[in-house]
């Protein structure tokens, strides 16, 4: 009898991921960090583990966004005090801090658990081409 084999942490490796986010659909792009981060590519994906791997997105300040989200979408912030709600449009939001925007939309995607902010904290969005993490994609390939 063939048994499913549950993985553990152990078990596999991690990868580093660069996605180039220039010129590409917003959505479209953060539904596959969501699926890349949460390991569900892989043969072994287990739902109860983070089997993911870790993501580098760059060129975050480049992106694009279809339809009329940029000047309707709102994003709201509250600190709890009265009167106190703020909000900023999608077009603020993408020309201040685009690593914010990816941030809050992969988010939503992940699990809402301590499993969903381990899995966050594998996402690394930089504004431009330049970005810290060189030397873990080269030994990706090697």
């Amino acid at each position: 009898m063939q048994l499913t084999k549950s993985i553990k942490n152990s078990e596999f490796k991690r990868d580093w991921v660069v996605l180039d986010a220039k010129d590409q659909v917003f959505g479209r792009l953060i539904t596959q960090i969501a699926i890349l981060l949460r390991g569900k590519h892989r043969p072994y994906y287990t739902p109860n583990v983070d089997c993911g791997d870790f993501v580098v997105v760059i060129n975050a300040g480049k992106i694009k966004f279809s339809g009329m989200k940029l000047e309707d979408k709102q994003y709201f912030t509250h600190s709890g005090y009265f009167g106190s709600t703020k909000s900023k449009t999608l077009r603020e939001m993408a020309e201040k801090h685009p690593e914010k925007l990816f941030f809050l939309a992969v988010r939503g995607m992940l699990p809402k658990t301590k499993l969903g902010r381990a899995m966050i904290k594998k996402l690394k969005v930089y504004k431009d081409e330049k970005h810290p993490h060189t030397a873990q994609v080269a030994n990706k390939d090697s």
